[in-house]
């Protein structure tokens, strides 16, 4: 068995004579008094400043366009996230007392918040015509439920929400929310 320290050993020599040979190769000597070193001040006294960047004067029409279209585009991030308000779709009763939405799933979830009646069955249909793999799966939590979602099929989702109160249901990733508000079982709401 060969020794760590030894095949250590056996390559640091190789790299000294690999270096001296190459010194000598291209003419220089090996001596240690022969590699002379420029002082750091000296050799920055030896170059002249030069500016690498300069600076373009641009006309103030151009920076006030651009500052506006900045600012626009924050309004704009603003509204998207904070403002706009989530579609909003109530289930419609079917046969045998219950209640049906379709979720188109796209880029998102459509509708994005369901309303629904409390103490009675809810079928949420997911159709799924986006192919990113985020969406390969949807989330509720609230209910325990975890269901697989293939590419342009239909995915029935049913449960029986018992208590009042919003439940978030998010793609596998948890990178695409929506909402199931469940409302006590008289409430009336107007479709958003």
């Amino acid at each position: 068995m060969v020794n760590k320290t030894a095949i250590i050993g056996s390559i640091a020599s190789l790299g000294v004579v690999l270096g001296v040979a190459c010194d000598k190769a291209i003419g220089r000597s090996a001596a240690p008094e022969a590699i002379a070193q420029v002082p750091h001040q000296t050799h920055l006294s030896q170059t002249e400043p030069t500016s690498q960047f300069k600076r373009i004067e641009q006309p103030l029409g151009n920076k006030a366009a651009v500052t506006l279209a900045g600012l626009g585009l924050i309004g704009l991030e603003l509204w998207w996230f904070l403002l706009s308000k989530p579609k909003s779709q109530k289930a419609v009763a079917a046969g045998e007392g219950i209640q049906e939405v379709t979720v188109i799933v796209d880029g998102g979830y459509q509708p994005s918040r369901i309303v629904v009646e409390a103490l009675k069955p809810v079928r949420l249909s997911f159709n799924r015509r986006d192919p990113s793999s985020c969406l390969e799966q949807v989330l509720i939590p609230d209910f325990h439920i975890a269901a697989d979602l293939p590419l342009n099929q239909v995915t029935i989702v049913e449960f029986t929400p018992k208590q009042v109160g919003n439940h978030v249901f998010t793609c596998g990733m948890n990178m695409f929310r929506g909402a199931i508000a469940v409302q006590a079982p008289d409430t009336q709401i107007a479709n958003s």
